[in-house]
């Protein structure tokens, strides 16, 4: 058996972790952006063409696309997605006309910059709609964005809706990555969040993919589900590893029947207590790292292989919508509904409903509905929680040259916070340095928050339970 890395936390002292887990267990960013989606106001004419108009002067960039595609035949319990249930197919396909038309929009304010080093299918589920369909909206897209050599293709699926016909049709436009979602593998939890899948049914979606030369596979694992438990979830983790698996997302359970009132279907009184929720986390860590896995963040495991891995030892690594990731160019477009892209230091983000982007989208308009133009102050603490986010650490000279300022004095507020947990043991602080320790890692969020002026002036005292628990 292979030791964890040293700088990874082992858990071993559970007494002290659940005494920090009963104060620090609160609502917080998960900080895929910053500032947050809760930030972004209604856009503003213009902004979204000028943001275009200015990246397609960098001509010799690549850009990321994301196209997120909603439906589902099923809403599991769990879901935290935009998604839209509808079991009658027939009713969706008008969708994919309405994204070739934005892809359409977007392309000609991008007329000398097409080249794609990032293509990424999101949903909901992707293999909703059939091989061909998705064989026809990938002509229309890769007629305008042609992949650079070594791109990443990447498509999120679900083992229930799809055929190795999916995976060969995919494989053929150049797919080379591909991330499966499982959840839990344990009946009793698939029948309460109301998404059965088998093993077998995961597995041959895993085989036909490495046949058709899939290069990395992710796995999505949920703890905090109803009825599970460390032994049961430790099983599911090692079909996980059995399966070859080259990185594995281990996410927190975010129960919010507020936000999501299909969640109340489950009650809460089935869901694990906090502790027991801590015991999930820490076994699928211990059986990940036992394994050969790295850790990568505070919920992501790659085998060292895997391109996180190598990013992470570079310090490439970085977080996005899509949790965390390499990013390979600077500007990413977001194409279809409640998609969020990141152009020229603006989040665009496009309608939710789907009949105001239909709209939009049938009088010749982008359908952008939200923005967030980020100032200079709002990049450097950008620069410090992701590095926080990724990389556990801030080295401080770097940031210091790259924004012309005094570390210290700019950040005296947050550093004073930053000081309490510093004496809880969480977090080492010098004039060079702020280094979360291995136990800190796993409040990474809560010290991130100490950078986070919009969540110290709007939210930290407003009792609004408007983000998940952060452990």
């Amino acid at each position: 058996m292979q030791h964890p890395d040293p700088g990874s936390p082992d858990l071993s002292d559970r007494n002290v972790t659940r005494d920090l887990l009963g104060r620090y267990d609160r609502p917080g960013p998960r900080y895929t952006s910053y500032p947050t989606a809760v930030e972004f106001a209604p856009i503003r004419p213009g902004i979204y063409e000028s943001r275009l108009e200015e990246a397609n002067r960098a001509a010799d960039a690549p850009l990321s696309l994301y196209l997120h595609l909603p439906f589902c035949d099923h809403r599991c319990l769990f879901c935290g997605c935009h998604v839209i249930i509808s079991p009658h197919k027939e009713k969706a396909a008008p969708y994919l006309e309405l994204l070739k038309r934005e892809v359409d929009l977007v392309a000609a304010r991008l007329p000398d910059r097409r080249k794609v080093s990032q293509l990424h299918f999101g949903g909901g589920t992707p293999t909703y709609f059939t091989p061909g369909q998705l064989a026809d909206l990938l002509e229309h897209l890769l007629e305008r964005f042609e992949p650079q050599p070594g791109a990443e293709l990447a498509v999120e699926v679900d083992p229930r809706v799809t055929t190795a016909e999916h995976i060969d049709t995919l494989a053929r436009f150049g797919f080379n990555r591909i991330s499966l979602g499982v959840q839990d593998l344990t009946p009793e939890v698939q029948e309460a969040v109301e998404r059965i899948q088998s093993l077998e049914m995961t597995r041959a979606i895993v085989d036909r993919a490495r046949d058709k030369g899939y290069g990395g596979v992710n796995v999505d694992l949920i703890y905090g589900l109803p009825h599970q438990t460390p032994e049961t979830f430790e099983k599911t983790v090692e079909a996980v590893i059995a399966m070859g698996a080259d990185r594995a997302a281990v996410y927190s359970f975010a129960f919010v029947p507020w936000m999501k009132a299909h969640m109340k279907k489950m009650g809460d009184g089935v869901l694990p207590d906090r502790d027991t929720k801590f015991d999930l986390f820490a076994t699928a860590r211990a059986r990940f790292l036992a394994a050969g896995y790295e850790a990568i963040g505070m919920d992501h495991f790659a085998k060292p292989g895997d391109e996180l891995a190598k990013a992470r030892r570079e310090g490439r690594l970085r977080r996005n919508f899509m949790g965390y990731c390499v990013v390979p160019a600077p500007d990413m477009i977001g194409l279809g509904i409640s998609a969020i892209g990141d152009v020229r230091e603006a989040y665009i983000q496009n309608a939710k409903k789907l009949s105001d982007y239909r709209n939009a989208i049938e009088e010749d308009r982008l359908p952008a509905e939200k923005e967030l133009c980020r100032s200079g102050e709002d990049e450097l603490r950008r620069q410090v929680i992701h590095e926080l986010m990724c990389n556990f650490k801030i080295d401080i000279p770097p940031v210091e040259r790259d924004h012309g300022i005094d570390f210290a004095e700019h950040f005296a507020e947050d550093l004073r916070r930053l000081r309490d947990h510093e004496k809880e043991g969480l977090v080492r602080i010098t004039p060079e340095r702020i280094e979360a320790t291995p136990v800190g890692e796993l409040f990474v969020r809560n010290l991130a928050m100490c950078f986070d002026v919009y969540w110290r002036e709007k939210h930290e005292n407003s009792g609004e339970s408007i983000f998940s628990r952060t452990v």
